[in-house]
């Protein structure tokens, strides 16, 4: 099956105000007080320290940049990447989740905006300049979250009028695209699955010194979900990386990480069974 037929394309584009300006002044006062001979450094003054309004729009902006890599695939460097139809629904789902609490934290920053400006002018002392900051009209369209589907093009679908030669040379230079971003596709699976075994095998590992290494709940519980998302992700269905999946699954579905810590001879069975995924399979 083609990946136009299994797939499609999603593109998401994030926009978010850095809240930063250069001060030219304080930069070359610095370099004065140092006795530079030549502007050794810049000072960015971040207008918003402190303020949680702010901070919080950028935290929800990061965290859908990193979700939105973590359950799609890499394709082209425009920005556009490959969206499985197995995992749609539950991307555009989440993603439509994702989007409202991006435009409530933006809201509830451009609501407070004009007593945030206010508290600022105490806060920042004499860095404060009130004409760095942008007008209440301008403040909201700092920020954006737009996104797009389109369909995965084939090496056929050039509708152009030109040569048949021209037309046959974009159609074989689009083949080896298309070719290389298929193995990129894998490439990006087995290593997603490859570093999930490394960390595992890493942290199960007893210390020089006898003592179990600590380990976070999520070491178990994030190869948990790598596993459930990589049922919907191998476009390709390459068997090779199903079988490496399926046997971490069955290595790690049923873990208890508290039973883990307390039990060396858990750590030991668990961390050979990934050394053996390790082994088995070329990574």
């Amino acid at each position: 099956m083609s990946l136009s037929a299994n797939s499609m394309l999603v593109n998401i584009s994030l926009s978010v105000w850095s809240g930063r300006k250069l001060d030219r002044a304080v930069s070359e006062e610095v370099d004065a007080q140092k006795d530079t001979k030549t502007r050794a450094g810049n000072y960015n003054k971040n207008l918003f320290a402190g303020v949680d309004e702010l901070e919080r729009v950028r935290r929800v902006s990061g965290f859908i940049r990193n979700w939105h890599k973590e359950n799609t695939l890499p394709w082209s460097d425009g920005g556009e990447r490959l969206l499985p139809m197995k995992n749609f629904l539950d991307y555009k789902k989440r993603l439509s989740q994702y989007e409202q609490e991006f435009n409530d934290a933006v809201q509830n920053f451009c609501v407070r905006y004009a007593d945030l400006v206010s508290a600022q002018a105490f806060r920042m002392g004499a860095l404060f300049k009130r004409d760095e900051y942008p007008t209440m009209d301008d403040i909201a369209h700092k920020f954006e979250l737009r996104y797009t589907f389109s369909p995965v093009p084939e090496v056929h679908d050039f509708r152009v009028e030109t040569s048949e030669e021209v037309l046959q040379e974009l159609e074989t230079q689009y083949a080896k695209t298309y070719e290389d971003r298929h193995k990129k596709l894998a490439q990006d699976l087995w290593l997603r699955l490859h570093d999930s075994l490394k960390h595992l095998a890493d942290r199960l590992s007893d210390g020089g010194d006898g003592e179990h290494r600590i380990f976070r709940d999520s070491l178990v519980t994030n190869a948990v979900d790598l596993c459930s998302l990589l049922t919907k992700l191998n476009v390709t269905n390459d068997p090779t990386l199903e079988s490496a999946r399926k046997q971490l699954e069955a290595a790690v579905c049923n873990l208890d990480p508290k039973d883990l810590r307390s039990s060396p001879d858990a750590r030991k069975e668990i961390k050979s069974q990934v050394d053996d995924i390790l082994k088995k399979f070329s990574f």
